[in-house]
């Protein structure tokens, strides 16, 4: 066989494959396109979303969702072979999140966002990395055991989440009148019913533990077992943006799949965290083990 055509076959597969990763590149979209001509990636946080995103002694957001997005932080770095990409960290509230993910604000939000059919219209998902039951707290004190027994009561819940709305189906179909206070964030809306303006704050489970968690007085609480609704919270992105989003899909299954969250959720929900070292003692129940077995972006 003749060496020189060898060569020649070799070469020639070098200079189409060094064209497609030109052309590769040229090809870049949505958010991608953006994060390589900025050299910039917005993270949009929450500040009280305890242990998922909030902000630490130092003022510094952290959490279980914070971790993740990191990861999915350095699978763009690797491809888009930017070291030195600059990470800007954003706060968000349950109000704004969409909106500034829509015009452009921050690229990918790292927090306790519910993936819904309907917000699904709007933004896109990753991976499902959490379940959640919407429910209330209360103080023991208060006699309150179910969901019933809030009618004729003033309740708190924090604006723009999917509490608002199924507390309002709940009320109507189960012919409960409630008046809602809304908090701007989770620790306002918890404030409201430490301080007793309200009889209860309505949220997901995890969050509501959170609060209690690190609040003066833990033992004062109760967190009712009656659930409005099942919820899956993932990381969210732009809508209409497939190329971030199977980056974002990949990395997130790649965690899950190799079992390094595991390690993760052991760190914020069943060890000491900060800044009071507070252990949160919430296992994986066996939605999210099924979440983590079979990784997807199921909305409710």
């Amino acid at each position: 066989m003749n060496p020189f055509r060898i060569s020649a076959k070799v070469l020639t597969v070098a200079v189409a494959a060094t064209f497609a990763i030109a052309g590769h590149a040229q090809e870049l979209t949505g958010t991608l396109k953006k994060i390589k001509d900025t050299g910039t990636i917005t993270i949009g946080h929450r500040e009280s979303s305890i242990p998922f995103s909030y902000l630490d002694d130092k003022q510094q957001p952290v959490g279980y969702a914070m971790d993740l997005c990191m990861k999915v932080v350095d699978a763009v770095k690797a491809e888009l072979k930017l070291p030195a990409l600059k990470v800007n960290l954003q706060p968000v509230t349950s109000a704004n999140r969409i909106p500034l993910m829509q015009n452009g604000t921050i690229d990918m939000e790292c927090g306790s966002t519910t993936n819904s059919v309907e917000r699904q219209k709007q933004v896109a998902f990753g991976p499902t990395y959490f379940v959640i039951n919407v429910t209330a707290a209360v103080k023991k004190s208060s006699g309150i055991k179910t969901l019933a027994d809030l009618n004729n009561r003033t309740v708190s819940t924090t604006s723009g989440t999917t509490s608002v709305p199924l507390l309002k189906v709940y009320e109507k179909t189960k012919h409960v009148d409630v008046k809602e206070i809304y908090g701007k964030d989770h620790a306002e809306s918890f404030l409201l019913l430490a301080q007793d303006r309200t009889s209860a704050f309505v949220m997901d489970d995890i969050l509501l533990a959170g609060q209690i968690a690190n609040s003066a007085n833990p033992g004062d609480y109760v967190i009712l077992q009656e659930s409005l609704r099942t919820e899956p919270y993932s990381m969210m992105m732009r809508k209409d943006d497939p190329q971030f989003k199977a980056l974002v899909d990949r990395t997130v299954a790649a965690v899950m799949k190799s079992g390094e969250i595991e390690k993760i959720y052991a760190k914020w929900f069943q060890n000491p965290i900060p800044p009071k070292g507070v252990n949160m003692n919430f296992p994986m129940s066996p939605a999210i083990k099924e979440a983590f077995a079979n990784p997807n972006d199921k909305g409710v």
